[in-house]
């Protein structure tokens, strides 16, 4: 019994003693708290930007990712601007005018609306991109498109859905 005791003694004092093993809770919480912050940082941030269900988008076999940028649709009833109708589809077509004065009212304003990080880099990029329906005539993208040109966005941008890469 007294070689036990010896024996305990010194495996405690070298450090080999019961608990001596375990793992730091601390360390490893805060791995997990980064870890957590990290994600959900980095989960607004989409790659895809999915259509609405009213707009049938062209097909392209384009290979840039899209960017956030302002978003203009075009759907066979009517022209919205990130959402919120603006005018009839008819009655552009129906105007003489190569420019839309709504869309580029809405898209001045638009650059106004700042609420954060995200809309003002959004805002400040220039950048519109434009969601049209396939079965929408090219005349009137084209006077969308000029409107959103004269409103002072520079990079125009047109939203289709990729193809498959053919193989061959």
């Amino acid at each position: 019994m007294k070689k036990e005791n010896r024996r305990m003694k010194r495996m405690t004092r070298q450090g080999k003693g019961a608990g001596a093993g375990g793992l730091s809770l601390v360390s490893l919480m805060d791995v997990f708290t980064i870890l957590v912050f990290f994600l959900l940082v980095n989960s607004s941030s989409s790659d895809v930007m999915e259509p609405p269900k009213n707009i049938k988008l062209p097909d392209s076999a384009v290979e840039t990712k899209p960017r956030e940028t302002v978003i203009v649709m075009i759907t066979p009833m009517q022209i919205l601007v990130q959402g919120q109708p603006v005018i009839s589809t008819q009655d552009v077509i129906d105007s003489k005018t190569a420019i839309v004065e709504q869309v580029k009212d809405r898209l001045i304003l638009q650059r106004k609306k700042i609420i954060g990080i995200n809309t003002k880099t959004v805002s400040q990029s220039q950048e519109v991109t434009v969601l049209a329906h396939r079965t929408v005539p090219f005349h009137l993208i084209k006077k969308v498109m000029a409107s959103c040109a004269s409103a002072g966005y520079g990079k125009i941008s047109l939203a289709v859905i990729q193809k498959a890469k053919s193989k061959g």
